[in-house]
């Protein structure tokens, strides 16, 4: 059964490590359609989460959100900053699927106000939206639901012409592969769901993992 109330560090060291395997493949595809940082900004902002988290303490999602605003780059660090520092004030009330939702829904409004991207945009949105809308209908399968629902927008960003961001000038060529970012923020919510159930049945959303 799937934890109730999901723990932070818990959903950190996971997502770390995933960037850690999937580093290369994130890597490849961000040379596909972008400069190809994408791999080492979320590899190296995660681990100085990590120790910063076993530095200071305190929230994980906090530690998140100030190293990714304040020292990861890319346009996608500042961004997935925003992500966790809301997800970090919704879960200062409780850990469950409705603070997950708030906080998630909350970071994609800001993403959203920020960036202007939008659902088939091929951007990061493309996984986020369909996980907040899973995480919203709740239930006890919720968690493995939202990761589900990350990685089929990821998978579904392949099929899409870019326009947003530096990918957005390549045209056509992008097709074929999905989008880094919105793989990146399947990798999330791949760790919440089973930092919740480590039994849960949810697809990886890279090869790698």
């Amino acid at each position: 059964m799937p934890a109730t109330d999901v723990d932070q560090e818990a959903v950190l060291r996971r997502y770390a490590a995933a960037a850690e395997d999937a580093h290369a493949e994130l890597t490849a595809l961000d040379r596909h359609s972008g400069d190809g940082d994408f791999g080492d900004n979320l590899r190296g902002g995660l681990r100085d989460a990590v120790a910063a988290f076993e530095r200071s303490g305190g929230s994980a999602f906090t530690v998140l959100g100030t190293v990714f605003l304040d020292e990861v780059g890319g346009t996608s660090g500042p961004l997935l900053g925003l992500l966790f520092t809301e997800i970090a004030r919704a879960l200062e009330s409780g850990a469950g699927v409705s603070a997950w939702a708030e906080g998630a829904a909350a970071g994609l409004a800001a993403i959203q106000r920020v960036g202007e991207a939008k659902v088939g945009d091929r951007t990061l949105v493309d996984a986020l939206a369909p996980a907040v809308d899973a995480l919203r209908e709740g239930g006890d399968d919720a968690f493995a639901a939202a990761a589900r629902a990350a990685a089929d927008g990821a998978a579904r960003t392949a099929e899409l012409r870019a326009r947003m961001g530096r990918a957005s000038y390549i045209g056509d060529r992008v097709k074929g592969e999905p989008d880094p970012g919105a793989v990146g923020v399947a990798l999330l919510f791949w760790a919440v769901a089973t930092a919740a159930d480590p039994s849960a049945d949810v697809p990886a959303p890279v090869r790698s993992l």
